[in-house]
């Protein structure tokens, strides 16, 4: 059984991603990333990846696990042999949201929580970047700040704070 968990398309940048699972409910459950472009006027997968499930049982607030990323097709021109500094990289995270979160902010783009609390991020940046994703904030449905979790950080600041208090 394939199941799509989770599908985004960021328009302005004409690229996409797609979260698929293979046996969800199984232990041996597989994921699989899809990198799409618009290019050419049509979309075009320009790369995949898969692991095993790593799904965490409860999420308070926010989890990002990192996706997949690849190079993108667009920025290469056809007569010259593609460049990896001129060309935008295309990237993606996995976003696990807790009950309270409303609606996340990934960059400039605004994404309701979907009702399973997981959703895919889809986004380009150059390529001397690619690690970096964009800032992702988690707004309560009352549209106060509940965490957020920047550009390399490994937790979020709900996280932080409860681990603090712990001390």
């Amino acid at each position: 059984m394939l199941t799509v968990v989770s599908a985004d398309v960021d328009a302005t940048a004409g690229v996409g991603a797609i979260w698929i699972e293979w046996r969800p409910k199984s232990p041996r459950v597989r994921e699989h990333l899809a990198l799409l472009e618009w290019y050419g006027e049509q979309w075009r997968c320009v790369g995949v990846g898969s692991g095993s499930g790593d799904d965490p049982a409860h999420v308070d607030v926010l989890d990002v696990r990192n996706g997949a990323g690849v190079l993108s097709l667009a920025g290469r021109r056809d007569d010259l042999p593609p460049s990896i500094t001129d060309a935008p990289w295309i990237s993606c995270a996995k976003v696990r949201l807790g009950r309270d979160v409303g609606h996340v902010l990934i960059g400039g783009r605004r994404i309701e929580n979907p009702e399973q609390r997981r959703l895919i991020a889809v986004w380009t940046s150059p390529y001397v970047s690619r690690g970096a994703r964009p800032v992702i904030v988690a707004l309560g449905h009352d549209g106060a700040e509940l965490s957020r979790i920047g550009p390399h950080d490994s937790l979020d600041t709900y996280t932080w704070a409860r681990l603090r208090e712990e001390l």
